[in-house]
């Protein structure tokens, strides 16, 4: 019998993108699944602190087993900004291209571009809380390249890698990104709950 976890997003890139890397005992739903379009508050001033929150809120307004996450991007040069507000980096009304556009602007003429995204899953099970994190390390290039991905997908290049994360297939993406390293401890922890 499959056991149902709601994902705590409206995000249809990371719900397939994490749909994909869980195992076939756990049937993934959404906010959009239980008809909620809103966005979930993230007021913490940390990534574990908005997973957690995202995760809470879920749990206890619609009783479900659930997990959220939070990812940012620590740009060293920038002491870890855009971090926790990576979302939100240009402003809350600003989108991803703005964000990457303020990011750049920051890294003109600066040489030490190492940087590094990092995931946190939060899962609710019933009264208890786990949480997951993966960590990608890489560099920010000097403009945007690639067609896939999303958010600062187009400027990050992870370490062994001259591509940028948009301009690897997803395949490749999967296996090494930040999130897929956080989903695989999720889906490993899973998959040993009865």
């Amino acid at each position: 019998m499959k056991r149902t976890i709601v994902f705590a997003t409206n995000n249809e890139h990371k719900l397939k993108e994490v749909g994909a890397m869980l195992p076939l005992s756990i049937r993934l739903t959404s906010l959009a699944d239980l008809r909620y379009y809103h966005e979930l508050s993230e007021t913490a001033d940390t990534l574990e602190g908005n997973a957690l929150q995202k995760a809470r809120f879920v749990r206890q307004k619609f009783g479900y087993d659930c997990f959220a996450d939070d990812t940012g991007l620590e740009v060293d040069a920038l002491d870890g900004q855009p971090g926790v507000y990576s979302a939100r980096y240009a402003g809350d009304e600003c989108d991803s291209y703005a964000n990457v556009q303020k990011l750049l602007r920051k890294l003109s003429g600066v040489t030490n571009r190492s940087a590094r995204f990092r995931t946190v899953i939060a899962l609710m099970l019933g009264d208890e809380e786990h949480l997951f994190e993966g960590i990608v390390s890489g560099q920010i290039a000097d403009d945007m390249r690639g067609e896939s991905g999303f958010g600062y997908d187009p400027v990050f290049i992870p370490d062994r890698h001259v591509k940028t994360f948009a301009e690897l297939s997803n395949s490749v993406k999967n296996s090494i990104s930040h999130r897929a390293q956080a989903v695989s401890k999720l889906a490993a922890f899973l998959a040993k709950v009865k």
